[in-house]
C-alpha cells in the first residue's frame, strides 16, 4: 500500500494552517492491502454471479431485464474501481481468483435455475455479507480519522476519497439487497438453508481472500 508516500512531502506554503498528514502504521497499511484485495475478489464474484443469473432469470421473467442489467452494471463498475486501486497501490490480488471465478459462476447459474426467488435470495445473502464487510472497513478507517483529529492531524486526501468510495459502493450493494427483497427473495424454497449456506460461503471466501 503506497498511501502516505505521495502527499507526505507536499509544501504548506500556500496553506499555512493545513493540518499535518496522519501517518499510517504498518498494521493499518496491511489492513488496507487486505481490504482492497478482498473487495476486488468480492466484486469479481458479484459480476460473475449476475452474469450467470441473467439468462435463466430474464428468459423466465423478461420484465427483470432492466433490473438485472442495472445491478450487473453497478457491480462491473465496482470491479473496475478496485482493479484500479489494486494496480495503483501495488496490492497483490488473491491467489484464489480461479477458484472464486468458478464458484461464483456456479452459484449464479444454480440459483437462477432454481427460480427467480432463489436467484434473489442469493443476492440478498451475498449483499448482506458484503454490506456488513464494507461497514467494518468504513468504521475502521473512520476510527483512524478520529485518532488523527485528536492528534491535530488529518487523513491523506487519497484515503479520504477511498473511504468515500467504500461508502458509496456499500450503499449500492445494500440497494441490491433491497431489490432482492422487493422481488420475493424471502419466498425462495428452502429459504433459510439457502440463505445460511450462501452467507457462510461468503464469510469463508472473505476470510480466505483477506489472507491468501
Amino acid at each position: 500500500m503506497r498511501l502516505n508516500h505521495v502527499r507526505h512531502n507536499s509544501t504548506t506554503t500556500s496553506s499555512p494552517q493545513k493540518k499535518p498528514i496522519y501517518q499510517l502504521s504498518q498494521r493499518q497499511r496491511e489492513f488496507l492491502d487486505s481490504a482492497l484485495r478482498v473487495n476486488q475478489a468480492g466484486e469479481l464474484a458479484a459480476t460473475l454471479i449476475y452474469d450467470a443469473q441473467k439468462p435463466p432469470v430474464v428468459r423466465s421473467h423478461p420484465h427483470l431485464r432492466p433490473l438485472m442489467k442495472h445491478m450487473y452494471d453497478q457491480e462491473a463498475g465496482h470491479f473496475s474501481t478496485f482493479n484500479k486501486y489494486i494496480a495503483k497501490h501495488q496490492v497483490r490480488p488473491t491467489a484464489m481468483y480461479p477458484v472464486w471465478e468458478v464458484a461464483a459462476s456456479v452459484l449464479g447459474w444454480s440459483t437462477a435455475v432454481m427460480g427467480r426467488e432463489a436467484a434473489m435470495a442469493c443476492t440478498e445473502a451475498v449483499e448482506t455479507e458484503i454490506g456488513s464487510h464494507y461497514n467494518e472497513q468504513v468504521r475502521e478507517i473512520l476510527s483512524w480519522a478520529a485518532e488523527a483529529e485528536r492528534r491535530g492531524e488529518e487523513l491523506d486526501d487519497e484515503l479520504k476519497e477511498m473511504v468515500a468510495t467504500f461508502r458509496r459502493i456499500r450503499d449500492e450493494e445494500l440497494e441490491h439487497l433491497d431489490h432482492a427483497v422487493e422481488n420475493d427473495s424471502k419466498e425462495a424454497k428452502p429459504y433459510d438453508p439457502l440463505i445460511n449456506v450462501i452467507r457462510a460461503g461468503c464469510r469463508a471466501a472473505i476470510n480466505v481472500s483477506e489472507r491468501v
